[in-house]
């Protein structure tokens, strides 16, 4: 007899009406996205129903496997503890009813796809007077007591900083770790910059997020020579969809956990999306070696390039691409040597 299999979205919670229909409407598009698969979701707390709800209704439905997947984007201590605590004790007062437990988003290129289509929506709303070089980006994750869930802010704002060409990047949390929101945008205001785009790294609106908002309007009464921009969160982009439905079938087929994910070479990563199917080769093979011993010239080393690993086409010329930022004014033109150096 064949296993019939259900999935679980497991979201935290809020006491914010509009953070659960939200939430809702997310499961929803989940849904549509699995049309093989019966979906429920349910609440860790603050909010009905709660996780047990969803799982009763999957397991009344007949479904004796279930794949879980925790509606966050970072894996702190509710997808690491408290989610799989719920999880693994319904498993254990219903026999014969397996569930499996899947990552949560994580650094994934559609989610940063989806942040940078939110981040130009918000540019779009505003004259284009001022250069992304004269505008400093502003990431505001949730902030939690996990560094490795903090650290992943500061990687995802680096990324759009870097792919969308800001003249400067800041990360700032809004609550538990450091910095939080109105010190992070005071210390912004000082750096010199024209534009100020604040982008809540959330996947739902709440509370939270109507305090960052909150604090961007109080920094930005205090400098009313910088524009302070508000840009939207994530919600129910499309690509957030795409990336919920992955993890469900990366429990099925297991993960690459190759750090493959967010290579320039694979996949197109903000910013540098012509650069998908280059040969991934190293530019270095003249200089191997040299310094650590033995032979310290380079001339004798043959090399063919005929042995590339080729992800797609060649670019032929063997040299770097183009970096879609070169002529940024904080950028390789400002290291250029002096004389006599």
């Amino acid at each position: 007899m064949s296993e019939k299999i259900g999935v679980m979205v497991c979201g935290h919670g809020s006491r914010d009406p509009e953070a659960v229909s939200e939430f809702e409407a997310v499961a929803h598009g989940i849904t549509e996205r699995l049309p093989q698969y019966d979906v429920d979701s349910g609440f860790l707390e603050f909010a009905t129903p709660i996780i047990r709800d969803g799982l009763d209704r999957l397991r009344e439905a007949g479904n004796d496997r279930i794949l879980a997947v925790p509606g966050m984007l970072f894996a702190a201590g509710h997808a690491k503890n408290d989610i799989p605590s719920v999880l693994n004790t319904y498993a254990a007062q219903h026999d014969g009813l397996r569930i499996d437990y899947g990552r949560e988003l994580g650094i994934d290129v559609k989610l940063i796809r989806a942040a940078g289509a939110r981040v130009e929506e918000a540019l779009a709303s505003v004259d284009d007077s001022i250069p992304r070089e004269e505008t400093v980006l502003v990431v505001v994750g949730r902030g939690a007591s996990d560094p490795d869930a903090n650290s992943n802010v500061a990687k995802v704002m680096r990324l759009l900083w870097e792919g969308l060409g800001f003249g400067w990047g800041e990360t700032a949390y809004s609550g538990v770790t450091f910095p939080l929101v109105e010190p992070a945008l005071d210390h912004v205001a000082r750096l010199g910059y024209r534009r100020v785009v604040v982008f809540p790294y959330f996947l739902f609106t709440g509370v939270l997020v109507k305090r960052i908002y909150h604090y961007t309007d109080v920094v930005a009464e205090r400098n009313p020579d910088i524009e302070f921009v508000k840009a939207p969160y994530l919600n129910d982009h499309p690509l957030v969809l795409d990336a919920f439905a992955e993890r469900v079938q990366e429990i099925l087929d297991g993960t690459n956990v190759m750090n493959c994910q967010l290579c320039k070479y694979r996949e197109q990563v903000l910013g540098f999306e012509t650069e998908v199917g280059l040969p991934q080769e190293s530019h270095h093979h003249h200089v191997e070696g040299i310094g650590v011993g033995g032979d310290q010239s380079a001339q004798s080393h043959s090399h063919s390039r005929d042995h590339h690993h080729h992800h797609g086409h060649s670019h032929g010329n063997g040299h770097h691409h183009p970096y879609p930022h070169a002529d940024h004014p904080l950028g390789p033109r400002s290291m250029k040597p002096t004389a006599g150096k």
